[in-house]
């Protein structure tokens, strides 16, 4: 059987893609060598989880990881539900055939929260935050304004994830729903949420991932007593420059990042196995 990829091409893909392999892994690697650096005094010159004890410690840190979480897992839920409405919407009643831009304008309204700058996306929600408050006293800068923000940008991402996945199913699962005697919300609730749970699972952890890693829409739309751990973590380096306690915090949201790509995959592995031994029974 002959070869599709000639093998001097193969090598020329594998001289291309280890530099590349390099430069996106090599920066993470340092971060967590670097947080393990001695402990500040003269007689420490070994390696040591001092400044993991030390970012233990630290109140503002603390802090800082609370709120990003609490953001993150509500903002997320919120922008979950809301995507998947959209994604369901979009494919529900996209037309079959057409042309122009009121053919394209679902679409166009679901992409442009994607592909807007996040400076410009974040300077208009200051704007706007800034002009509900003015008129009425409502949307102070703090929490609420940064989870609306997160919302906002966390919910198309969703609703292309669902989109993919629901655009991929035949049109007569949902014909035959109907025809057993399910109504539009026994149809949603009983096939369409069963067959799109993996991309729900998919899409709420990217928009988690999405809310932890913001920080410029995060930085505009962010209050006193709203810092979460993008905007301490900037704030740190730009006091003191960088540090082993920074490091260490870096190194612990890579290792959870991970962690929580592990997790989807054995659940995924664990999912597919299911389903092939359904298949064959």
């Amino acid at each position: 059987m002959s070869r599709i990829i000639p093998k001097s091409i193969e090598r020329g893909l594998l001289g291309v893609s280890i530099p590349v392999y390099i430069l996106l892994y090599a920066p993470l690697f340092l971060i967590a060598v670097f947080s393990f650096a001695p402990a500040p005094g003269p007689d420490h010159h070994t390696a040591s989880l001092s400044w993991y004890h030390t970012l233990f410690h630290d109140p503002q840190v603390l802090a800082a990881l609370r709120r990003s979480l609490q953001l993150a897992i509500i903002s997320a839920m919120i922008g979950t539900v809301l995507g998947t409405l959209m994604g369901f919407g979009l494919n529900r009643f996209r037309p079959q055939s057409g042309s122009g831009w009121l053919f394209t304008l679902p679409s166009l309204i679901i992409y442009l929260p994607i592909i807007m700058p996040s400076l410009v996306f974040g300077i208009s929600e200051l704007i706007f935050f800034n002009f509900v408050h003015s008129a009425t006293g409502l949307l102070s800068a703090g929490l609420l304004t940064m989870g609306i923000a997160h919302v906002t940008f966390q919910a198309p991402y969703v609703a292309l994830v669902v989109f993919a996945r629901l655009s991929g199913l035949d049109p007569n699962l949902f014909e035959a729903s109907h025809d057993l005697y399910a109504n539009g919300w026994k149809s949603f609730l009983y096939l369409t949420i069963p067959v799109i749970q993996p991309a729900l699972i998919g899409g709420f952890l990217l928009a988690i991932t999405l809310s932890i890693d913001d920080f410029t829409i995060s930085f505009f739309t962010s209050g006193p007593g709203s810092v979460t751990l993008p905007l301490y973590i900037y704030s740190a380096i730009a006091r003191k420059g960088g540090s082993p306690e920074i490091n260490a915090l870096g190194t612990m949201m890579i290792a959870a990042v991970i962690g929580i790509a592990l997790l989807q995959y054995v659940y995924t592995r664990r999912r597919d196995r299911q389903l092939a031994v359904r298949g064959t029974t």
